[in-house]
């Protein structure tokens, strides 16, 4: 089965390469094609924005498509930044300014900044959805490191481990991460 991933991010694309083409399932880039629908995503929910872009590029394609919305969300940012993870800092957002704005938001609260990173993960055929969902829980550190990941890999310590995800290697962070439970769980409804 061949299906193209929505997205651009070759950290996410790498993951779910991982996680999906031990089966019988081929994953297909939109890097290097060209005409790639622009996604609005203004959903209220990670799983909003995941159809929306399963749709638009099922749409666009017409190849079976997977997509998702991944981010953090804080405990005392109130869910914060949530589904505008990737976007938090602004128009020009990177993961460095995200990471910045981030950190400047929390240090007005005292330790521990609990998290955790969410994941919506969707399948769509121009008939059905299937969704699956996934999440992690951890903290904040205020010390950036690791080079294994992007986002906010680097200040998130995952519960039960006493480094960040970035620096786990990424056969164990691609074990317990929220993107690996999302599309495992949708890997075994496919």
């Amino acid at each position: 089965m061949k299906l193209l991933f929505a997205t651009q991010n070759r950290g996410k694309l790498r993951e779910v390469k991982e996680i999906l083409n031990s089966s019988s399932i081929e994953v297909l880039s939109l890097i290097g094609l060209e005409d790639i629908p622009e996604v609005i995503e203004d959903g209220d929910t990670f799983e909003a924005n995941a159809r929306k872009k399963a749709v638009q590029f099922y749409e666009h394609f017409r190849v079976p498509v997977i997509a998702d919305d991944s981010g953090l969300e804080t405990e005392q940012l109130l869910g914060m930044p949530g589904v505008i993870s990737a976007r938090y800092s602004g128009e020009n957002a990177t993961d460095e300014k995200n990471n910045e704005k981030l950190l400047s938001e929390l240090s007005k609260y005292p330790a521990p900044h609990k998290a955790r990173f969410v994941c919506s993960a969707v399948y769509y055929d121009g008939k059905k959805f299937l969704s699956a969902y996934g999440h992690i829980n951890g903290q904040i550190t205020f010390e950036s490191k690791g080079t294994n990941g992007f986002g906010y890999d680097p200040i998130f310590i995952p519960d039960g481990y006493n480094n960040t995800m970035a620096e786990l290697p990424p056969e164990k962070k691609n074990s317990i991460s929220h993107r690996s439970q999302a599309f495992t769980k949708l890997k075994s409804l496919l």
